[in-house]
């Protein structure tokens, strides 16, 4: 997958299912200089980042972006603020 086609495939994902979704605040998609990828998304919660996770599973859009990727190198982390 090239870089121009990952971009389109995450903004089709981001548009059309991740900004559907309650409890989002923002989400991002940076490339570090070694060319991997990160996401980060912000949730008002813990339950909404859940019930986003959920529904995703079921989901067209993520299905077609995952099925573009190695998933074994995908790797999905939560942290809690601190303030």
């Amino acid at each position: 997958m090239t870089r121009a086609e990952f971009l389109a495939a995450d903004r089709r994902l981001q548009e059309g299912f991740v900004y559907q979704q309650s409890g989002l605040i923002r989400r991002t998609t940076a490339r570090g200089e070694r060319g991997d990828w990160i996401v980060i998304a912000l949730w008002r919660s813990s339950a909404d980042a859940d019930a986003c996770e959920v529904r995703a599973e079921g989901d067209a859009l993520t299905r077609a972006l995952r099925a573009q990727l190695d998933t074994s190198s995908i790797s999905v982390e939560r942290y809690q603020e601190l303030d």
